[in-house]
């Protein structure tokens, strides 16, 4: 027998699925997360769904994980005492960052603070230039006095970050030898290993950010070792990355910084491996957790990938107000708030949901853990969309009582409403909240949202999106099996990669084609090695190029394909084609007679994206289609409605039934609203025809 075990780590929930090799079926496994030792979830939720299949630990052959672990650290500042070590003159880059004003207008703005202290930043006399050519040697002395600086003050982990550092690593990494050799407990992060590019601010903010967390998840994932190893469970452990890709256990120990977005990735993949076994190109996927609303766009069967990215921002939804990191990472945006999110009323009278999060302890007050404050899953289950029996597949019963006296109390009074009519003003303000901002964030890639279908997945994710699809103006709107643990899925469709990178700016006319095939070549070389290490023969191996371009005198880029095999002169002509098209997606126009220019090229080296078709295994009692009916109360009525409820697991393919509707299974429930018809198809999906509502 041979199993894989896909866990993710949410914000207030812990996902597990257990895919059988043999049958590629899956079964599925929810639990609270536990804040104080994230493994103590893992471990419950892995107890839970062995259990049931009868399946031991020595069965697993593969771990596939992602945890918000990394964000959360930064958010909450929570991770080591970091120093800095940075050319000597440069040791406020972090402090000066671009030099610019997130919002103009905002007399009193609060800028983020630098995850490395001044007193913890230190310069060191050693210049290149560049091309990479050593103009001062590393100062030795400097460099010990420098260190044992840093030493005294009792930091955990070191950033190291040289002007051009990038282009010759060769005083990077005398430093880090330097380090390592006479204080080998203190964690090191090398500037043109963690992020060897262009830009001083983005590449020092980076590794930076990279040696704050990366004891933290030193120990995260050494402890994840020892808890799965203490289950039997010896398998491979492979890590979900922000850009959707896999990587070594050893891997992210390294680089922590890449995980930023790990859970949320293993949403979009789910996405990416939903639409080609319906042959859907383009997808929205819409995923709502307990903390937060994330969405990103599948195109072609791709997730859009970016490398520009900010964390722990201070205002959440303004751009510019975090911290940049320029890694590839999934271009996921945050358009709401999750089922945890508290409401309120303001200072103004006026009902808001969010940022703020109840999160697992003490949770929604339905819960009935603590929690005083109403949610957004407090309304959802005043309004009827969720069953109180059932929650969980009824191993978690809610508390209506408690969610509405959270609502009477902190809401309905204030704004003159009854509990019903206040819970339905929740409901909408975070619709059209995440509506609003999901139609932005389409519209800036070049997009028109009516072109996509919406899945939907995350816990709250099919409660809301019919609402949020209506908004939209989208034809379509599926949900998944196991729309309700769809990340840890998507880690079990997943390929292990990594992407290299090296900047070098140039004229596309004026290049040294000679240079390019040099470390292009180097590049592909060292991913080769890597996926090697990871078992991958290189027969299994592919290679994709791209080059960040721009037209010269412009600050930013854009991402082209570029073609592999050796370039030359001849290949000018595809390149440019190549960045017309985008540049032209993007802006609607070209500019003629600017030459374009190269920055930053990137070779991803992949291997083989499994090959399975994924069913749920369904109980054997679970023939019961209609479980009965319910009074729910939908934005389109003035009074609740008796609403028929179905049992996932009865539902057969071909099944076509009319709205409204609920859908329950035990991860999550689907709300589909009144005018509207919903079809079961050939992989089990519940695909709603927008058209009608």
């Amino acid at each position: 027998m041979s199993f894989q075990l896909g866990i993710d780590i949410g914000g207030t929930f812990t996902d597990v699925v257990l895919l059988d090799e043999k049958n590629e079926k899956l079964t599925f496994g929810k639990t609270l997360t536990t804040y104080g030792d994230p493994t103590d979830g893992i471990v419950n939720g892995i107890q839970q769904v062995l259990r049931d299949n009868h399946v031991s630990g020595k069965d697993i052959r593969r771990v596939l994980h992602g945890t918000t672990l990394v964000t959360n650290a930064i958010i909450e500042r929570k991770g080591a005492k970091t120093g800095l070590i940075t050319t000597k003159g440069f040791e406020d880059v972090l402090e000066i960052g671009r030099e610019l004003r997130y919002d103009i207008y905002d007399l009193n703005i609060t800028m983020p603070k630098p995850l490395v202290p001044r007193n913890l930043r230190v310069g060191v006399s050693e210049r290149m230039d560049k091309h990479g050519n050593i103009i001062h040697s590393l100062n030795q002395s400097d460099l010990a006095e420098s260190v044992q600086k840093l030493v005294d003050q009792g930091v955990e982990a070191v950033a190291i970050c040289y002007m051009f550092g990038f282009m010759n690593p060769t005083h990077e990494q005398e430093t880090a030898q330097y380090i390592q050799s006479h204080f080998p407990d203190i964690y090191v992060s090398v500037s043109s290993e963690i992020m060897p590019e262009i830009r001083e601010y983005e590449r020092t903010s980076a590794t930076a950010m990279n040696a704050f967390v990366q004891p933290l998840t030193h120990t995260y994932l050494s402890r994840l070792e020892t808890r799965l190893y203490e289950m039997d469970i010896a398998g491979v452990i492979n890590i979900m990355l922000s850009s959707g890709r896999l990587t070594t256990l050893e891997g992210a120990k390294h680089s922590p910084i890449h995980l930023l977005e790990s859970g949320p990735a293993g949403g979009t993949m789910a996405g990416v491996f939903v639409g080609k076994q319906t042959h859907r190109k383009d997808l929205f996927a819409f995923d709502m957790g307990g903390t937060t609303a994330k969405a990103s766009l599948i195109h072609n069967h791709e997730p859009d990938i970016t490398n520009q990215f900010e964390a722990g921002r201070v205002k959440r939804f303004r751009k510019g107000s975090g911290l940049p990191v320029r890694i590839p990472v999934i271009d996921m945006i945050e358009i709401g708030a999750g089922g945890g999110s508290i409401a309120k009323v303001n200072q103004l009278g006026l009902l808001t949901v969010g940022p703020e999060s109840a999160g697992s302890e003490p949770g929604p007050a339905c819960y009935d853990r603590g929690g005083k404050f109403p949610t957004v899953t407090d309304a959802d289950l005043v309004l009827g969309y969720l069953n109180e029996d059932f929650f969980l597949g009824g191993t978690m019963k809610l508390n209506r009582q408690k969610a509405e006296d959270a609502i009477r109390i902190h809401l309905a009074e204030s704004l003159g409403l009854s509990v019903e009519d206040a819970a339905l003003g929740v409901h909408r303000v975070v619709n059209e909240n995440m509506a609003n901002a999901a139609r932005v964030h389409i519209l800036e890639k070049g997009q028109d949202p009516r072109h996509y279908t919406m899945m939907a997945f995350g816990g709250a994710g099919p409660v809301h999106a019919f609402h949020v699809a209506q908004r939209l103006n989208l034809k379509q709107l599926m949900a998944p099996v196991g729309a309700g643990v769809a990340s840890a899925i998507g880690f079990l469709v997943s390929a292990v990669a990594v992407e290299s990178v090296r900047s070098h700016v140039n004229k596309l006319a004026t290049m040294d084609w000679e240079q390019v095939n040099l470390f292009l070549d180097e590049l592909e070389k060292s991913g080769r090695i890597f996926l090697a290490n990871s078992g991958i023969t290189d027969a299994d191996v592919t290679v994709t190029r791209q080059s960040d371009m721009r037209y010269f005198g412009q600050g930013f880029e854009i991402k082209v394909s570029v073609p592999n095999g050796i370039l030359s002169e001849d290949k000018i002509v595809k390149i440019e084609k190549n960045f017309s098209k985008v540049y032209k997606t993007l802006y609607s126009r070209t500019i003629d007679d600017v030459p374009i220019e190269s920055v930053t090229w990137r070779v991803l080296t992949k291997g083989p994206s499994p090959e399975i078709r994924l069913q749920q295994v369904f109980d054997d009692n679970s023939h019961i289609t209609l479980k009965g009916h319910r009074k729910v109360r939908f934005p389109e009525m003035e009074s609740p409605l008796e609403c028929p409820v179905y049992s996932r697991y009865g539902l057969t393919v071909g099944d076509e039934i009319n709205g409204p509707a609920i859908i329950e299974e035990k991860e999550s429930t689907f709300v589909i609203g009144p005018n509207s018809r919903f079809s079961v198809d050939n992989q089990m999906n519940i695909v709603v025809d927008m058209e009608a509502s």
